[in-house]
């Protein structure tokens, strides 16, 4: 359990300095790293980020402002706003990863082997014992 805090925050301030680096807080950061999987609806990046959905709102806003992200109806439900990644969040997104030079020297340091058993085991982890 110690490695494990010790890892995640390596990450996490490996991440707030590339999110500041393009002008974002660590929410704004992570709400788009998030979108990158996909359109959310905003109660879904509430749940996500485990924070309360009025702060998401004031993320999105401020991320929309930006042109980062937009808001969109549902297709299935009308009265569900879904919140798209533009291309220019996707840009910033990748330009994120991109400058987290702590993480990504770690895992390069990985041969691929390694990498992959790492992968596995995160999501075995953390993916495949997540409550649905």
């Amino acid at each position: 359990m110690e490695l494990l805090s010790v890892s995640l925050g390596v990450y996490y301030g490996d991440f707030t300095v590339a999110a500041a680096s393009e002008n974002l807080t660590a929410s704004q950061g992570r709400t788009l790293t998030v979108l990158r999987r996909g359109p959310a609806a905003m109660r879904t990046l509430a749940e996500n980020m485990t924070c309360d959905a009025s702060n998401v709102t004031g993320i999105v806003d401020r991320l929309e402002k930006r042109g980062l992200v937009r808001r969109e109806a549902d297709p299935s439900d009308r009265r569900v706003k879904n919140v798209v990644l533009t291309a220019e969040g996707e840009r910033v997104t990748d330009a994120i990863r991109a400058r987290m030079h702590t993480t990504r020297d770690g895992l390069d340091g990985l041969g691929d082997q390694d990498r992959k058993r790492l992968y596995a085991l995160l999501e075995r982890v953390f993916v495949s014992s997540s409550p649905s």
